[in-house]
C-alpha cells in the first residue's frame, strides 16, 4: 500500500485494474484490495472520471482508460529508450535469429520495453510493458551490476530470491558475487534461472560516464542455443548497447553536452 496519500492510493487502484490484464468487476478488485469498499469505489469513480480508467455499464466492468493510454504513449516517446534503441534492434534480430530484449529498471525490477521476436519465436514470460524480477533474469543483473553503494543495496532488499527454478539464485550474496562477476565481464547471463529452457545473455546500456540506462539481451531456447554459442555473440551485442547509449546519452542531455563544450 502506498504511503503518498491520497494519489499514491489512486495509483495503487490503478496498479490493481491493470495487473488483471483484462476487464474487470468491482467485486474482484474488492477482493485483492487493501481499501475499504466506499474507498475503494471512490477512487475507482474519480479514475473514470478523469479517463484514466474506463467504466463499461453493460458488463460492469473496469480497464484502462484512452487518457492513460495517451500518457503510456508519451512516457514511452520521451522516457523510455525504445524509440532510440528500434533499429538497433532490429539489426541484431535479424542477424541472431533469437529474441531481442530492451529493458530498463523500474521499482528495482526489470521493464521489458521492447522486444523483438526470434525467427522462431518460442512462448516466454516477457513482453514489452511486462515487470519481473531483475535477480534472475540476464537483463536484471546486468543493470543491477552498474548500481552502486545504497541504490544497490536497496535495490537488493527489495528482490524476492524466489527460486523458480535448480539455477535461480536465491540469496543476496550469491547475487551479489555475480554483480561482481558481470561488472568485470561485461555482461552476464540467465542461467535457465527464471524459465526452465531459456537462456540468455546480457549487457547494460551505459552512457560515456558509465551511467546505467538500461540493458539489452539476446535469448533462446536450451532447444537450438546453449550459453557458450550466445557468449559468441558478446561482442556484437556490447557494439549495438554502446551505439544505444551514444545517442540516448545525445538525446537526453544535451544541455550537458553544450556546457561542456561553452566551458572548454
Amino acid at each position: 500500500m502506498s504511503g503518498d496519500g491520497t494519489v499514491g492510493k489512486a495509483l495503487d487502484v490503478l496498479e490493481q485494474v491493470a495487473a488483471f490484464e483484462r476487464p474487470v468487476r468491482f467485486g474482484e478488485l474488492q477482493e485483492k484490495s487493501p481499501y475499504p469498499k466506499a474507498t475503494l469505489y471512490r477512487f475507482l469513480q474519480t479514475l473514470t472520471n478523469q479517463g484514466m480508467l474506463s467504466y463499461e455499464p453493460e458488463r460492469q466492468t473496469y480497464a484502462m482508460g484512452m487518457r492513460l493510454v495517451r500518457l503510456a504513449h508519451a512516457a514511452w516517446t520521451t522516457s523510455s529508450l525504445a524509440p532510440i534503441a528500434r533499429p538497433y534492434l532490429d539489426q541484431l534480430s535479424a542477424e541472431t535469429g533469437e529474441t531481442v530484449h530492451l529493458a530498463q529498471l523500474d521499482a528495482s525490477q526489470v521493464l521489458y520495453v521492447d522486444k523483438r521476436n526470434a525467427k522462431n519465436p518460442v512462448e516466454m514470460y516477457s513482453q514489452a510493458g511486462k515487470v519481473g524480477p531483475a535477480y534472475c533474469t540476464g537483463v536484471g543483473k546486468a543493470m543491477l551490476a552498474y548500481v552502486e553503494g545504497e541504490a544497490l543495496e536497496r535495490a537488493i532488499a527489495q528482490q524476492s530470491f524466489h527460486r523458480f527454478t535448480p539455477t535461480t539464485l536465491a540469496d543476496p550474496e550469491s547475487l551479489r558475487k555475480e554483480l561482481t562477476e558481470i561488472r568485470a565481464r561485461g555482461y552476464g547471463f540467465d542461467r535457465e534461472e527464471h524459465e526452465p529452457g531459456i537462456v540468455c545473455i546480457a549487457v547494460p546500456i551505459l552512457t560515456n560516464g558509465n551511467r546505467m540506462l538500461g540493458a539489452l539481451s539476446v535469448t533462446g531456447p536450451t532447444s537450438r542455443t546453449s550459453l557458450d554459442q550466445l557468449e559468441n555473440l558478446a561482442p556484437r551485442i556490447l557494439e549495438t548497447a554502446k551505439r544505444i547509449g551514444e545517442e540516448a546519452e545525445a538525446w537526453r542531455f544535451p544541455e550537458t553536452r553544450q556546457q561542456k563544450v561553452e566551458t572548454t
